[in-house]
This record gives C-alpha cells, structure tokens and sequence, in this order.
C-alpha cells in the first residue's frame, strides 16, 4: 500500500488553509459539501453565488428541505457582503430553488426542483452533436481519473464513508432522476477525496451539465448494478492506494456511461 500523504494548503476544500487529519475525521469527510460553501470568485460575485449554490442542489449536494446557513455566516463562508448574498438568495428563490421561511424556526431552505421529463430530455439530448458529447466524456474521464489517483495518495478511511453511501442510495434508488444524481454525486464527493477544492468545482459544474442526461440511461436496473459494481472498484482501489487502478477505473466508469450517450443520441 502506498503512503498518504494529507494535502496541503492549496488542496483543502474549505479554502487556502487546508484541513488537518483530526478535523476531517470529525467532519465526517464532508469535502463535497464543504466545497459548495468555500469563498466565490471576486467576479460578478451575485451570478457566482447563485451557480454556486444553484448547481449544487441540482445535483442533490445540498439536500431537499436542509437549512442553508444564516445570511450572516453564509455571506461569510461565501466571503461576499450580505447585499450581494441576498441579492442570490433572491434570485435562487425566483428559480424555485430555494424558499423563505419567516419568524420563530425561520430560514431559508433547499428545494430540489424535478428533473425535466423524458421528452423534455430526449430534445435536450438532441441539441448535443456526438463530437460534443465524446468531448464532454473525455474531459469527464480526465477529472474523475485525476481525482481518482490523488484520492488514492491523500485520502484517509473516513473520507470513504460518503462514497460507500452513494453506492448504497445508487442501489436503493428506484428511479432513474434519483439514480442520476447520486452517480453524480459519487463523483463529486470523489474529488472531494482528493482534497482538491478546483476538481471538486469542476466536477460540480460539469454533473449539472450532463447530469441530467444520464436519467435516459440509467433507468435500466442491469446498467445501475454494472455503475454500482464499478465504483465499488474505484473505492476499492483508492484505499488500497492503487493510485494507476484507481485512475484507470475511474475513467472506464465514465467512458461506459458517455459511450451509452453517444449511442442513444445516435439512435435518434
């Protein structure tokens, strides 16, 4: 077994500072959702703040009614001024992403909004050409295999826990809107394993992309078992710290599913 090493400052996913052995174990290997919360670019900072969170409970990060922390915190995770703060939240709102709650046990909450229909994702999936989509699965496969192999160098057991759950909730899930976000998911938190706040963004951006997309192939209960097979190797391989097998794994998981993509839309 290869040794780990923990990652440095520019690796942490709460920002430039880096998180300790302890305090990860105590967090319970939370990266993805630490992610979600880290400082936003300086950039047209409202628009950052809403594709911030916006993506994120898209994708099922953020969770169907949770509590978003308090503006005040919030603003100060996000490191923005509670007018531009507010200024998101009130755009979120208007997109049915979130809703306000006053008074007493008061807040603001997620709400997941529901994928777009079969025909609705059949025309989606006919305003990409096939050049585009093998071009989405590479980029795909190199994130995913990128933070394969550095979670195989940098994880520690309890960063585990949240990969081994998606393949529990990928299993359990019976439907294939519930099935795209959890195969999502995994790959987030995947990169979240490997202590790398960049990938882990990216990998956020890229699932509310395609994610969607992979509802068309991932209703078929044989295909779900194969996913649910074949990150039960990437995990596998990342504790061992196989880090080529973990690679290797990583980008054939998702090579698979672009391929299924490329199929389909050809097929049209």
């Amino acid at each position: 077994m290869q040794q780990r090493h923990v990652g440095s400052g520019t690796g942490g996913i709460g920002g430039a500072d880096g998180v300790r052995v302890g305090e990860r174990a105590r967090l319970g290997g939370a990266g993805a959702h630490r992610a979600v919360f880290a400082p936003v670019e300086s950039r047209a900072r409202v628009d950052a703040v809403v594709r911030r969170i916006g993506d994120a409970i898209e994708l099922g990060l953020l969770s169907d009614g949770e509590q978003l922390p308090g503006e005040s915190e919030l603003a100060g995770r996000l490191r923005v001024s509670t007018v531009t703060l507010r200024e998101a939240l009130m755009a979120l709102r208007q997109q049915g992403l979130v809703t306000t709650r006053r008074g007493r046990g008061g807040g603001s909450f997620v709400s997941l909004p529901r994928l777009p229909g079969p025909e609705r994702l059949m025309t989606r999936l006919r305003g990409w050409s096939t050049e585009e989509l093998r071009d989405l699965g590479d980029h795909w496969a190199a994130l995913s295999g990128a933070a394969a192999r550095l979670a195989a160098d940098r994880t520690e057991p309890d960063d585990l826990r949240q990969l081994i759950r998606s393949i529990r909730e990928l299993l359990e899930a019976a439907d294939a809107g519930a099935r795209s976000r959890v195969y999502g998911r995994f790959h987030v938190e995947l990169a979240a394993a490997a202590q790398s706040a960049r990938l882990t963004r990216e990998q956020v951006a890229l699932q509310t992309e395609v994610g969607a997309l992979l509802c068309l192939v991932l209703g078929d209960d044989e295909y779900r078992e194969e996913v649910a097979d074949r990150h039960r190797a990437v995990v596998s391989a990342v504790q061992d710290g196989a880090r080529d097998s973990a690679r290797s794994l990583a980008e054939r998981c998702v090579e698979e599913s672009a391929t299924r993509l490329v199929a389909l839309r050809l097929s049209l």
